[in-house]
């Protein structure tokens, strides 16, 4: 593959992985923001949707998989403690 091609290529996926990873943060910034409003009904909802972005987004390359799974894994932490909250 010349190198001209193998440029016009990264390119292409280099539009692709951002268009993923925006996709990912929006998600993840939202799901931030029902926690931080400790609105445990809608954080529950959008658990599963994020996970299968960030489970998409690992098996494109566009995060490394332990990187997926720290989400993965903060995300559910913070939105068990507010659902184990009392609520008032």
């Amino acid at each position: 593959m010349s190198a001209i091609q193998q440029w016009k290529r990264s390119l292409k996926r280099r539009e692709i992985n951002r268009k993923n990873k925006s996709t990912l943060r929006t998600q993840v910034r939202s799901l931030r923001e029902a926690i931080k409003n400790n609105d445990k009904d809608q954080a529950q909802e959008m658990l599963p949707t994020t996970f299968s972005l960030i489970d998409q987004s690992i098996k494109k390359g566009t995060i490394h998989k332990n990187t997926g799974n720290r989400y993965k894994s903060r995300l559910s932490k913070r939105v068990n403690l507010i659902t184990s909250a009392p609520s008032e």
